[in-house]
C-alpha cells in the first residue's frame, strides 16, 4: 500500500473529511495536497467561500489555520486588497 496513502488514512475519514492536524510536516503537505484538490484553478474565491470549502472537509473547527497553511505554503496565493484567494501552484511539496 502507498506510504502516502497509509497515512491520511488516519487523518481522512472514509467520507473524505480531515478529522485532525497532523504533526509531522510530510503529512501535513499530504493534507494540503488533498484539501487544494476542492479548488478550482483559475477561479477567484473570496475568503468567505474558501472558509466555506474547508469547513465542508475538515471536522476539527480551525478552517482559518487550514486556509493560512495552504497560503503559507504556496498552495494558494491572495490579493488582500480585493479579498480573493485563488489556486497557485501545487505548493511546496510538489513540483
Amino acid at each position: 500500500m502507498d506510504e502516502k496513502k497509509v497515512k491520511l488514512d488516519s487523518i481522512i475519514s472514509g467520507e473524505g473529511v480531515v478529522v485532525r492536524w497532523p504533526k509531522k510536516k510530510e503529512e501535513k503537505l499530504a493534507v494540503l495536497d488533498y484539501l487544494i484538490t476542492k479548488f478550482e484553478p483559475g477561479v477567484e474565491y473570496k475568503e468567505m467561500q474558501v472558509n466555506m470549502i474547508l469547513k465542508k472537509w475538515h471536522s476539527f473547527g480551525d478552517h482559518a489555520l487550514l486556509r493560512r497553511e495552504l497560503y503559507d505554503n504556496f498552495y494558494m496565493d491572495r490579493n488582500p486588497e480585493k479579498g480573493v484567494y485563488w489556486v497557485e501552484k501545487k505548493g511546496k511539496g510538489v513540483e
